[in-house]
């Protein structure tokens, strides 16, 4: 596995522009298999994990025709079942959190899917009721085999629509189980459905395939299952974690960004969480501008309480970008209490951060009080490793502003998830290496 060298401490500047939305990409890339017609899509990022789940679709039998790193076709007329059960599908989807939303689709259109538990960042338990429940209620019959830690699911009589209220708004869960309605007998309808730009997104795929969806960016669908689904082109959104990504690394380097091309109208309330952490965005059409900033302080809330930043399911804040706003706060001038809400291990990643300086106080596994340093004790390099997509990107963050060397390993969990990382950043002036 690779590492990071970063030289912190200095200040970046110029343009860059967010890759395709990672999140958005897995969903899309496993809808193709609803139809034997081609599906373009642009805007692809090029990661770890998009680039892994094309190689499993070709596998599978989707026909990948890769025009560019950012753009392909996929038409998956010529399905292989039977290589859901060989060893190279297992280890693959098992390595591959993402490889959980061919299961609508496939049960949709074939009445059959095969899964191995399926993997991704260690940050505590993932449950995967939502999915199970969901599809469940379609009509679908699952079989966990211990022993070889696999699913096998069926359909036989194929599935059929109903009405299911979601124990909780999970976004991958929604998608799997609205692929499945599509090609549905009947009506389904999904109450406390996850609404993020990703699944409206998803939607307006569908219905341009010819599914009949109705509802779109509400917490309320309804699905009237269709015989068939044509192919179509699609175009994914500007990633909103890179997005808060480059807010921070802006704010904690003290240097003047501008993001290209953000998706502002898809960010939610992303720039208003950054905002309260006192750091000053300007908007250009669709470009985010941060201005150099000496400081930023913290706002109270109106009766004068400690801040407190929460995830929540959307429109609330995204609980990708948690990692990225406990590690800018260190910075800032105040205190403000993280609370993660979704994940019992995302904020372990914490203890490498007081190693370099950081005054944090890991409350229990959910929350975390930060004292901001305001700068006036610069953070130190240390080596570290990368525990996930996000918190690894955190630290890299921590470690351009530090003072001196940091060596960042297990690197492959940052390249999971955010393209050429370090070339975009060394067009700002980064001094960042791949050793």
């Amino acid at each position: 596995m690779g590492s990071f060298r970063i030289t912190g401490g200095g200040t970046l500047s110029g343009t860059i522009k967010p890759q395709g939305a990672k999140n958005e990409a897995l969903q899309i890339l496993c809808a193709c298999l609803l139809t034997e017609k081609t599906v373009t899509i642009t805007n692809l990022p090029d990661i770890l994990d998009v680039n892994n789940l094309i190689d499993l679709l070709g596998g599978l039998g989707v026909e990948v025709e890769r025009i560019s790193r950012s753009k392909v076709n996929l038409t998956a007329n010529h399905i292989e079942l039977d290589y859901l059960k060989s060893e190279e599908f297992i280890r693959r989807a098992a390595s591959l959190r993402g490889s959980i939303m061919i299961l609508g689709p496939l049960l949709a259109r074939f009445h059959k899917a095969y899964l191995p538990h399926p993997g991704g960042d260690k940050i505590g338990r993932r449950r995967l009721d939502t999915h199970f429940i969901g599809l469940q209620k379609l009509g679908a019959c699952f079989i966990e085999n211990i022993q070889n830690k696999c699913y096998e699911i069926e359909a036989p009589q194929g599935l059929s629509g109903a009405y299911m209220l979601l124990d909780e708004a999970s976004v991958t869960g929604t998608a799997n189980i609205i692929m499945a309605a599509t090609l549905a007998k009947g009506t389904t309808t999904i109450f406390n459905a996850a609404c993020e730009p990703y699944i409206v997104q998803l939607c307006e795929m569908l219905v341009r395939m010819g599914a009949r969806i109705e509802g779109i960016g509400s917490n309320l669908l309804k699905i009237i299952g269709v015989k068939n689904l044509a192919g179509t082109s699609h175009c994914l959104l500007a990633d909103m974690i890179e997005v808060g990504s480059f807010i921070g690394m802006a704010a904690m380097t003290r240097s003047a960004i501008r993001i290209q091309d953000a998706g502002i109208e898809s960010l939610g309330m992303i720039p208003q969480v950054f905002q309260k952490l006192g750091i000053k965005l300007q908007f250009e059409g669709d470009d985010i501008i941060i201005p150099q900033q000496e400081s930023y302080e913290v706002e109270t809330f109106m009766d004068g309480g400690i801040m407190t930043i929460a995830d929540a399911p959307w429109p609330g804040f995204t609980p990708d970008l948690i990692s990225i706003v406990l590690v800018v706060a260190t910075q800032a001038k105040g205190t403000v209490l993280i609370h993660q809400k979704m994940f019992e291990s995302r904020l372990f990643f914490v203890d490498k951060l007081i190693d370099m300086g950081a005054q944090i106080i890991l409350c229990d596994p959910h929350r975390a009080n930060v004292i901001g340093l305001n700068h006036a004790h610069p953070l130190k390099g240390i080596r570290m490793s990368s525990p996930d997509i996000r918190a690894g990107v955190a630290l890299l963050i921590a470690a351009l502003s530090a003072r001196g060397e940091s060596i960042i390993d297990n690197i492959d969990q940052i390249d999971r998830g955010y393209q050429f990382i370090d070339k975009r950043l060394q067009a700002l002036g980064a001094k960042i290496e791949r050793i």
